[in-house]
């Protein structure tokens, strides 16, 4: 069913981007060259957002895998790609995420705004299939009076199977944002704390060792590293040692 929604839909007014000229532009090669090198060196899809001419100035050649679009497809279609490949539940949540998004981000101090991520997940439609995944945007290039004109973009496949989750911080901040999308508002919220042993707990599952392994390796006993990741579960309000993976990158605790 063909929907309403159009590309200039994505773009909060209050990130109004002006101003920009040639020799702006001619500044970009070098954070397109750095974006192909972060391409090489991790299993994310990687793209930059252009606020300014409100399309994508970079897709990494990876994202095929995830979509099965390849990459010029995906930088010819711009945020078209979104309306295209996106079902219509997630299309609306994320023109609400963007909106609210920026309504936050304009709150943010000048100076902090620069480190501020936004994470949230949505699936993508490949053929009669979809998936969901994680979706993080950081500001790149902030003008002078600190609206988004470039944002880096990753991709990776998310745990669980749930639109959603959204949040926005800033590393080692023991706060953070959650917006609510059944209540439509953003909430502060304190940041879980980790200790020494379930970070290492945490991080040792990350690169598949079994319960034997970790407590092997940080010379606990195997009934500690099952209390470890109870705790874990408990303090993240997950199910699993996946689910919980995905909850230490999205608030960076690993």
């Amino acid at each position: 069913m063909e929907n309403n929604i159009q590309i200039g839909d994505f773009f909060s007014l209050l990130n109004t981007v002006e101003s920009i000229n040639d020799t702006d532009y001619s500044n970009v090669n070098l954070l397109i060259r750095a974006a192909k090198s972060f391409e090489r060196s991790t299993y994310q899809c990687v793209y930059i957002i252009d606020y300014h001419k409100k399309d994508f100035l970079y897709v990494s050649s990876n994202i095929a895998k995830l979509c099965g679009v390849d990459a010029q497809q995906v930088k010819d279609f711009g945020y078209r790609f979104y309306i295209d490949y996106v079902p219509e539940d997630d299309l609306q949540m994320l023109l609400e995420i963007n909106e609210k998004g920026f309504d936050l981000f304009e709150t943010i101090p000048l100076n902090e705004r620069q480190d501020y991520t936004i994470s949230y997940n949505f699936h993508i439609k490949r053929g009669k299939r979809k998936r969901l995944i994680n979706h993080k945007i950081t500001p790149l290039v902030l003008t002078k009076d600190g609206k988004m004109w470039l944002g880096m973009c990753t991709i990776s496949l998310a745990a669980g199977n749930k639109a959603g989750n959204v949040i926005m911080k800033k590393p080692g901040a023991d706060t953070f944002y959650e917006y609510s999308l059944d209540y439509h508002k953003w909430e502060k919220k304190d940041e879980i704390v980790l200790s020494e042993t379930e970070k290492e707990v945490l991080s040792l599952s990350t690169q598949g060792y079994t319960m034997n392994d970790i407590a092997d390796n940080i010379c606990r006993s195997v009934d500690t590293v099952k209390a470890c990741k109870r705790s874990i579960f408990q303090k993240m309000d997950v199910k699993n040692i996946a689910e919980a993976v995905t909850y230490a990158q999205n608030h960076q605790l690993i």
